[in-house]
């Protein structure tokens, strides 16, 4: 499986924030048939997101077609929030993308309008300074 190109920053940012790395990459087994995230991690009682867990599948989104990254990253995404719901509820999906991306694709209608339908909780990040800048739900 191959990482995305900014994986080791988000994930770098991820543990600034506070972060416990659990699984790097996460295998979700339904019926026999893995799929694959990026990220397993969680985040202590103490800190601000209290006992919060999350998975986490992590796009860069440096494609020629932002469109095209964005529909395979929904895609995955829902995938994955099904799986999760169905077999470890207490974890939340999040889509992990750079500033630029959200500030660029992540800004066009069309898109605007399908992570808001969808639902689609983001974790932004500075990739630069590797640190989180945004958490949407």
């Amino acid at each position: 499986m191959a990482r995305d190109k900014i994986h080791d920053a988000v994930k770098n940012a991820l543990i600034k924030d506070g972060w416990t790395i659990t699984a790097d990459p996460f295998t979700i087994q339904f019926e026999g048939e893995p799929v694959y995230a990026d990220l397993k991690a969680e985040k202590p009682i103490t800190a601000e997101r209290a006992g919060q867990k999350i998975v986490v599948e992590i796009k860069s989104f440096a494609n020629v077609s932002p469109m095209q990254d964005f529909k395979e990253s929904l895609g995955q995404y829902l995938i994955y929030r099904e799986l999760i719901n169905e077999l470890i509820p207490e974890y939340q999906p999040i889509l992990a993308i750079s500033e630029a991306a959200y500030y660029g694709a992540f800004q066009r209608a069309i898109i605007k309008l399908m992570v808001q339908r969808y639902q689609i909780a983001l974790c932004v990040v500075n990739l630069a300074k590797e640190e989180v800048v945004l958490w949407t739900n």
